[in-house]
């Protein structure tokens, strides 16, 4: 495993490049995007290079630079070697899809070390190129200063399924942009809102949020309310599922949203019906706000909850019951948001970044 040390970051400057497919909405887009920016504050000469534009996605402050390559595969990794030539970074970082192997291949032959993160279980299925990425990861490692995985089971994953090197393979959760202060949120604060369940996420079949919708539909509180924070290609399914399960009047799909807080301010839990996460931004960030998490049973939320009921309860990934039973509980006894708001913070922003940066300026 990649060592990182323990002192706070050197105060050398790098100019640094990161990579990504599109700055969506998503949330390792979110990351990528946030990185960028806190290192770039810190006064690192940051610029951002994304195979296409994309909508409804994280802004970057006016003084980093988006690079948009555009083209198809070939054409953005040419464009990505020109933009490599002329910038000449220190470090260059890729995260997401395809991204590992397109700038492995862009930097051949050149004095840049790469760092590449990965976010997900599953980005491997979502094109042939990323197939191609997780299965060449031996020899993408060998080029590269480090693999990051965004927590300790995907880093387990990457080593044992796709023949990470240990050595190279580090873990860093992801940084999460907590309000300052978090909100001042007591037991009967959460009591006296109504019974309102939030989920947030792409509405697309990994999310679960089907699931989701038998859940409400098979609930005891019977005024129980859902809004479902989000986009995605399953929104027309989903919409009718929650006709077919007479549930509609009680679900809200609001869309996807810039600012979340004021929405997780009004709700009284938070549920995630992922099957696959391999971290949970969203889990943090209801955390922060006191709430009680209900999730299946994925490895990022498992790592985030520890296994503690103060924080929320894990239910089987293909079980409506288990979650509208965890539901029910959640709403009728909120807890204490003191022990969620506690462990939020250690999934902090600066704590992350830190964490990121000490490992741009070492040298192994």
């Amino acid at each position: 495993m990649v060592k990182i040390p323990s002192m706070s970051p050197r105060q050398e400057k790098k100019r640094l490049l990161f990579h990504c497919p599109a700055l969506t909405g998503g949330g390792a887009e979110r990351v990528w995007a946030l990185l960028a920016r806190e290192l770039a504050g810190r006064g690192h000469e940051v610029v951002m290079a994304v195979d296409s534009e994309a909508e409804n996605g994280p802004a970057l402050p006016a003084h980093i630079p988006v690079h948009v390559l555009g083209g198809g595969h070939l054409a953005s990794m040419r464009a990505l070697r020109r933009l490599l030539n002329g910038f000449a970074p220190h470090v260059a970082l890729s995260a997401i899809a395809a991204s590992p192997l397109k700038l492995t291949f862009a930097a051949r032959g050149m004095d840049v070390a790469l760092i590449h993160a990965f976010h997900g279980f599953e980005e491997w299925r979502t094109g042939r190129m990323s197939h191609l990425t997780w299965r060449l990861l031996p020899w993408i490692a060998r080029h590269a200063r480090a693999i990051v995985a965004v927590s300790d089971a995907l880093r387990a994953t990457l080593i044992r399924d796709w023949g990470a090197p240990e050595h190279k393979t580090t873990r860093i959760h992801n940084p999460v942009a907590l309000p300052q202060p978090l909100p001042q949120v007591t037991q009967d604060d959460l009591r006296a809102r109504p019974p309102h369940v939030i989920a947030i996420g792409r509405l697309s079949r990994e999310k679960g949020h089907g699931l989701l919708l038998r859940a409400l539909s098979m609930m005891d509180i019977p005024d129980a309310r859902l809004t479902i924070l989000g986009e995605g290609p399953q929104r027309p399914h989903l919409e009718e599922q929650a006709k077919a399960l007479g549930v509609r009047e009680r679900v809200t799909f609001a869309g996807w949203q810039s600012d979340i807080w004021p929405w997780l301010g009004k709700a009284r839990v938070l549920a995630l019906p992922s099957r696959t996460e391999s971290f949970g931004n969203v889990v943090v960030e209801a955390l922060a706000c006191g709430l009680p998490v209900v999730s299946t049973e994925t490895p990022g939320p498992r790592e985030i909850l520890r296994g503690d009921p103060a924080l929320g309860a894990l239910v089987p990934i293909t079980s409506a019951g288990a979650m509208a039973r965890a539901l029910d509980a959640a709403l009728t006894r909120p807890g204490n948001p003191a022990p969620r708001q506690a462990r939020a913070r250690d999934f902090s922003l600066s704590r992350g970044v830190d964490a990121w940066e000490r490992l741009i300026l070492s040298k192994t």
